[in-house]
């Protein structure tokens, strides 16, 4: 006898403002279970220490995270001067200490060192892999974990305040892959007094913003007076920059099926016009989510192929 499949088959993404001292993956499973859901995922990693924007997506949601993921972030952070611990922020042990405590035009100074395409070290404790293990693991059984640098985008980092002579606060805009705790510990490197995050908040991920979040103990109290799917938004939000492309029934069924639909015909033209060659797009049957898909050469190929 077949396995009875679990929880609901729900679609959409659900965006949670996640509270401190809980793992990404720990805000996922118990929303999950308040919500009965077979599948879910969430759509960008946040630090333990961390709160703010955590998008969570559920069923044929999942398969749009990898999107989502590409988006622009928006992040609120607190560096704490005079300390350097072993994994960026607050929660490590301090491996080394100065008394110097910079001022705000020398803070300045060292951001706009760190605005543009940059080269940034990850945090030993990460989740990138090292040799098919997380490097966290590797750090936490003490073994020396020594990542290479890698470009990221930075497009503002704006002191905010000094809060005193230990503390900074700063406002940051950043594209993929741009660790929060990597520039906390830069700051300080250039200012030649060390320094970490002391806290973290996430205000967007791509179209998700802090204002469609919902905190964790509030949901809880929705889920007892809305359906979840009430509750969820659809799946093409994490698409919201990708182009639409309006598909007849025949053109949508093709794509289902994984087969190309070509749009070589006159009778097409006005839909491709503002089409380049690898455009992706979002393939729509009425305002049907059908695949995210690629136009090249004329075709229109799918790349992901949605059951909704």
């Amino acid at each position: 006898m077949a396995r009875r499949r679990k929880g609901q088959d729900l679609h959409g993404w659900l965006v949670v403002d996640k509270p401190s001292n809980m793992t990404s993956t720990d805000v996922l499973n118990r929303v999950r279970r308040l919500l009965d859901a077979r599948k879910a995922g969430h759509g960008g990693t946040l630090d333990p220490l961390a709160t703010g924007v955590l998008p969570l997506a559920f069923g044929e949601a999942t398969k749009t995270v990898a999107w989502a993921m590409e988006g622009h972030k928006t992040y609120r952070f607190t560096v704490r001067w005079g300390q350097a611990t072993e994994t960026d922020d607050a929660e490590g042990a301090v491996i080394a200490e100065s008394d110097r405590r910079p001022a705000p035009e020398e803070i300045r100074a060292a951001t706009a060192k760190l605005v543009g395409e940059i080269s940034q070290r990850p945090p030993a404790y990460s989740a990138i892999k090292v040799e098919g293990q997380r490097a966290y693991d590797l750090a936490r059984e003490g073994e020396e974990v020594k990542l290479s640098a890698r470009p990221v985008r930075i497009d503002r980092l704006e002191l905010l305040a000094q809060d005193d002579d230990d503390h900074a606060s700063f406002a940051c805009d950043c594209g993929k892959g741009a660790y929060m705790r990597s520039l906390a510990r830069d700051l300080g490197e250039l200012l030649g007094c060390h320094g970490h995050i002391a806290e973290l908040r996430r205000l967007a991920v791509g179209p998700f913003t802090i204002e469609d979040a919902i905190p964790l103990d509030l949901l809880e109290q929705k889920t007892q007076i809305a359906t979840a799917a009430e509750l969820l938004l659809p799946v093409e939000t994490a698409l919201d920059d990708i182009p639409a492309l309006a598909l007849t029934d025949q053109e949508a069924t093709r794509l289902r099926q994984g087969q190309a639909v070509s749009m070589l015909a006159r009778s097409n033209l006005d839909r491709i016009r503002d089409l380049e060659n690898g455009d992706v797009l979002c393939a729509m049957a009425g305002d049907r989510l059908v695949a995210i898909a690629r136009f090249e050469a004329g075709d229109v190929k799918p790349i992901r192929v949605l059951n909704l």
